[in-house]
């Protein structure tokens, strides 16, 4: 699950987005700003021996702009092949998907996570104060 700080991604459902930040493959974070004034963010906080991509998009993130959002959860799996790296596969993996969906529609964002296996290989999701939101900008 996707915690920080005693947050985790079901704090945003009800929201209605009205500005979607960073939602591509690639992306080293993703800003949610709430029609309510509040804004929240996914990232992943780098470990020593792991790292955590935002790997893929489904679905188009403006669908998820002027709705309430009706789903807001996560779900993680280690089962699914990792992607050969050049390296060999590596200690331990994690998939996570993140799903999303308002009235106009679904969008999943699809993270990688690798480590040694002794650090966290998913996203963070946390909501930002103002004072965050410098800092982080």
């Amino acid at each position: 699950m996707l915690y920080d700080w005693n947050n985790n991604i079901s704090g945003i459902l009800g929201e209605t987005l009205t500005k979607v930040e960073g939602m591509e493959a690639g992306s080293e974070a993703v800003l949610f700003t709430c029609a309510s004034g509040r804004k929240f963010r996914m990232w992943y906080k780098q470990d020593c021996c792991a790292s955590c991509d935002l790997e893929d998009v489904i679905g188009d993130p403006e669908d998820l702009i002027g709705h309430p959002l009706l789903m807001a959860e996560d779900v993680s799996c280690g089962d699914e092949p990792a992607p050969d790296n050049g390296y060999g596969p590596p200690e331990s993996f994690t998939w996570t998907f993140v799903k999303f969906a308002t009235v106009k529609g679904y969008v999943t964002l699809r993270w990688y996570g690798s480590s040694n296996g002794y650090y966290s290989e998913s996203p963070s999701f946390a909501e930002i104060t103002p004072k965050d939101f410098k800092l982080w900008n």
